[in-house]
């Protein structure tokens, strides 16, 4: 009878290890999984089918860019959610987002973020690559990998209407005006200023909006941005006038830095060959296509952008 108790309490015991132990493996098992896979899909580079293609964008700086309360759009295509929020994005570089990630059969999710701050939330991993009107400058190549680019932007300075300056048509013509002159903030066109012959210094500010309101107020007599933003911001401030200046005596950009590529982080490359890939399939390299896609973002902006 002793020997049959002792028989009995040695098999509770390792019935219970057995249970025990295998409680543990499941849950650590199971833990794993979940994180390998989120992680996985939320970069969309483990080459699994269905990646996430994260993207971050301020959703504030049309016509590449901005927020929409529905996700209705006049053309018949949908804006998509902004993470977090219960707000919708659309715009230029949501068009392009949604194209690539339709070409590599990914989902696509958008992150809202302050644009002094875009470049810190993709090296902090909040997304994985940037699609907001970003050129690609030698500063910044030495941070971040990027693509080709999927627009070509012409620059563009913007005075107020019925100033002295709305009939220039030369660059030389600001010659002895003492103009003073803004633009946004950790942009490609901050280092365009300095070509208006006499450009006083101003404040730079951190929106596009901001500065297109600084000429309007008269705070600054003129702003350099590229054409498409300065035309939506036309649209809707009737005190701004865009200068046409004469293809040889213009702004010129020699580097192409204000050209708009797609970012990711440095050692990122394989997502951005990836998203390359999927531009190469499109054939994005039509200026002509990018143009028409450009003008339809611009229609479509909702007036409070």
């Amino acid at each position: 009878m002793k020997k049959k108790m002792i028989s009995i309490m040695v098999t509770v015991v390792m019935m219970t290890a057995l249970l025990s132990g295998c409680g543990d493996s499941s849950k650590t098992s199971g833990s794993d999984t979940t994180g390998s896979s989120d992680k996985s899909a939320s970069s969309g580079t483990s080459g699994d089918s269905k990646g996430v293609l994260r993207v971050g964008m301020e959703c504030a700086y049309a016509p590449f860019n901005w927020t929409q309360e529905t996700k209705e759009t006049a053309n018949g295509d949908t804006a998509l959610p902004i993470d977090g929020t219960n707000y919708y994005a659309y715009g230029y570089d949501v068009m392009m987002a949604k194209k690539i990630a339709d070409e590599l059969g990914w989902e696509l999710e958008i992150h809202k973020v302050e644009w002094d701050s875009i470049g810190m939330g993709l090296d902090s991993g909040d997304y994985d690559c940037i699609i907001a009107g970003m050129g690609r400058t030698e500063e910044r190549e030495k941070a971040y990998s990027f693509t080709e680019p999927y627009y070509y932007r012409d620059v563009c300075i913007t005075v107020k209407k019925g100033s002295e300056l709305e009939n220039i048509t030369k660059l030389s013509d600001f010659e002895g005006k003492d103009v003073t002159v803004t633009t946004q903030l950790g942009t490609a066109w901050v280092s365009l200023v300095d070509q208006i012959p006499g450009a006083a210094p101003v404040a730079n500010y951190g929106t596009t909006a901001e500065c297109f309101m600084a000429v309007s107020n008269g705070v600054a007599d003129a702003c350099v941005i590229d054409l498409p933003t300065s035309e939506s911001a036309a649209m809707t401030n009737k005190d701004l006038k865009l200068l046409s200046l004469d293809a040889d005596d213009t702004i010129e950009d020699p580097t192409g830095s204000t050209d708009v590529c797609i970012a990711t982080r440095k050692e990122d490359t394989a997502l951005r060959d990836k998203i390359q890939g999927a531009m190469d399939s499109l054939s994005w390299t039509d200026k002509e296509k990018m143009n028409e896609m450009m003008n339809e973002a611009i229609k479509l902006q909702p007036a409070a952008n």
